[in-house]
């Protein structure tokens, strides 16, 4: 077994916690300026993939709780449910509506439909890096 180095542990570790935030940061911001779910999702991906780079193949496949295909369908069903949910008031498939929530510390908060539809296809794009990833850690090379 190779010994890492400690200082690699810790600038990844580092390094992922930093790419996951700012994967969430890009998901929030994303119907206000450029971002959005995809983007979201593929940065996400992206830290999942440095760790697996870094040498700890073993532990992205073998720590993964939940199957790719499981964050692909809750995200595909996210996505068409918001985008269906716009036929109830008479509008067309995907129309925007804004809505405002009145939560107890930050006060009235506005968001819009398309919050949730980017949380949908952010769980379908991460779902599939984590699918493509947890297949090259199953690749054995001889």
């Amino acid at each position: 077994m190779i010994r890492r180095s400690i200082l690699l542990d810790t600038v990844i570790d580092i390094v992922v916690r930093t790419v996951l935030l700012f994967s969430v940061f890009l998901l929030l911001s994303g119907h206000n300026a450029p971002g959005g779910g995809f983007v979201g999702g593929l940065v996400a991906g992206s830290a999942l993939l440095l760790r697996y780079l870094a040498g700890e193949a073993e532990e992205v496949v073998g720590r993964v709780s939940i199957q790719p295909e499981a964050l692909m369908s809750a995200g595909l069903s996210l996505a068409v449910i918001t985008g269906a949910w716009s036929w109830l008031s008479a509008e067309p498939f995907l129309s925007s509506s804004i809505f405002e929530i009145n939560l107890p510390l930050l006060g009235t908060v506005k968001t819009t439909s398309a919050l949730p539809f980017d949380m949908g296809v952010f769980l379908v794009v991460f779902g599939v890096c984590l699918a493509v990833i947890i297949s090259l850690g199953r690749v054995k090379t001889t």
